[in-house]
C-alpha cells in the first residue's frame, strides 16, 4: 500500500490514496506562513490520523540565534507512543552535525540553496493510527518556522503491522577517550604508530555508539560528525573500523576496516562530496592541519540495510582501537517494531552546542 518511488513504478494506479498535508500556512490567506517559538516553547507542528505515511517532510526556520540548529529539537511519535521514536536537534535530523547547515544531496536527506536553509527528508514514516510530530525550541531567540508535512491516507481497514516504525537517535561523546599520546608525531618517528595498529580491538568494548536498538527492524544508515580540535598523534581522524553488533553477538557479525571505508570513500579524502547513498558533505582541514576542525561523512543503508530480529549495537572506533581524543556526534536513522528501547537521556542544551 506504502508504494514504490521508482520511475518504473510510477504509473502504477494506487485507488483509495488521498494525498494531504500539514503546513504552517496562514489560514487567513495571507503571508504569514510560519508559526513562531518563542524561548522554551514546545509545539505540536502535526497530529495527523491513520493510516497513513509521511512521505516527504521540508522546513526552514529563521532565528537570531547562531546555534538554533542545535537547540531546536524535533521528536516524533507513533500511534500513541509516549516516548519519541525520532529525537534529535533539527540540522542532525535534516542530515548535517555540528550545528551547522551547508548545501548537500544524498536520496534521502538533503540541505538545499540558499546556502543549506531548505531542509528535505524523504525517509518514509508509516503509522497505524496517529503520528505527531513535536518541535522545542531552546533557542535563545523566538523562531519563525516554515513546514510542510506531506503524507498518505490510505483507506480504513488498511493494516500497516509489516511496516517498521521509523526510528532516529542523536547522540554526542565530547570528547572520546583516547590514549595516544599526541607528543609523539608520525612524521618525527612513525615506529610508534606501527606499534599502536597492532594494538587489538576485537569486542569493540570501548567504541563510540552509533545506536543501540532492541526489537526486529533494519538500520539503514547514519552521518557521524567528527570534531578534530586538538592537534592529535596522528591529525587523521580515521582507521576506526566499524563493527555492528547484531542479536546480541558478543562479538562484531559485521566488521569493517576503518571509518573512511563505511563511508565509502578511500585514503582519508580532503575534499566534500556527496552521492544518494554516502558522502563527505564537510571539511575544515588546512595545508598545515589537514584534518582540523569539523567534519561529516553519510552512509545510508537504502539499497543494503542491515537487519536484526532481537537488537542491534551499531559502534565505530575513534582511531584505531579508540586511541584519539575527538568530539564526536551522530544521527542514526532505522525501522522497527514498537515499542522501542528507552532512548539515552537527551542532552541539555548546554551540551549540545557545538565547539567554537
Amino acid at each position: 500500500m506504502i508504494g514504490r518511488s521508482t520511475l518504473a513504478e510510477l504509473a502504477r494506479l494506487r485507488p483509495g490514496v488521498k494525498r494531504l498535508r500539514a503546513s504552517s500556512y496562514d489560514p487567513t490567506g495571507g503571508n504569514h506562513d510560519w508559526w513562531v517559538f518563542e524561548p522554551g516553547q514546545a509545539r505540536d507542528i502535526a497530529t495527523l490520523g491513520g493510516p497513513g505515511c509521511i512521505k516527504h517532510i521540508w522546513m526552514t526556520l529563521w532565528c537570531e540565534d547562531k546555534f538554533a540548529y542545535r537547540k531546536i529539537v524535533v521528536r516524533m511519535f507513533w500511534d500513541g507512543e509516549t516516548t519519541p521514536s525520532i529525537e534529535a536537534p533539527i540540522g542532525d535530523f535534516f542530515g548535517m552535525g555540528h550545528g551547522m547547515i551547508k548545501n548537500f544531496v544524498s536520496l534521502p536527506l538533503q540541505m538545499s540553496p540558499q546556502d543549506g536553509r531548505g531542509f528535505n527528508c524523504w525517509f518514509p514514516m508509516p503509522f497505524q493510527r496517529v503520528a505527531r510530530i513535536e518541535v522545542l525550541s531552546e533557542a535563545a531567540k523566538p523562531v519563525n518556522l516554515y513546514f510542510y508535512v506531506d503524507y498518505e491516507a490510505y483507506p480504513a481497514g488498511t493494516s500497516l503491522a509489516d511496516y517498521g516504525r521509523f526510528h532516529a537517535q542523536w547522540r554526542r561523546v565530547n570528547p572520546t577517550p583516547g590514549w595516544a599520546d599526541p607528543a609523539v608525531r608520525w612524521e618525527e618517528n612513525p615506529e610508534p604508530f606501527r606499534q599502536a595498529w597492532a594494538t587489538p580491538n576485537l569486542d569493540g568494548r570501548q567504541n563510540y555508539v552509533i545506536l543501540e536498538a532492541e526489537g526486529a527492524g533494519h538500520y539503514v544508515g547514519c552521518h557521524l560528525d567528527i570534531d578534530c580540535f586538538s592537534r592529535q598523534a596522528n591529525d587523521w581522524y580515521g582507521e576506526g573500523d566499524d563493527m555492528i553488533f547484531i542479536d546480541g553477538a558478543a562479538l562484531p557479525s559485521l566488521y569493517g576496516t576503518g571509518t573512511e571505508d563505511y563511508f565509502n570513500t578511500a585514503f582519508s579524502p580532503t575534499e566534500t562530496y556527496s552521492a544518494p547513498y554516502h558522502g563527505v558533505i564537510l571539511y575544515q582541514g588546512t595545508d598545515d592541519w589537514r584534518w582540523r576542525g569539523k567534519n561529516t561523512s553519510y552512509r545510508y543503508h537504502v539499497e543494503d540495510p542491515i537487519f536484526f530480529e532481537k537488537s542491534i549495537r551499531v559502534t565505530i572506533e575513534h582511531g584505531h582501537a579508540n586511541k584519539l581524543t575527538n568530539d564526536y556526534s551522530s544521527t542514526a536513522y532505522w525501522y522497527q517494531t514498537e515499542p522501542h528501547a528507552p532512548f539515552p537521556t537527551f542532552l541539555p542544551v548546554e551540551q549540545r552546542l557545538p565547539r567554537l
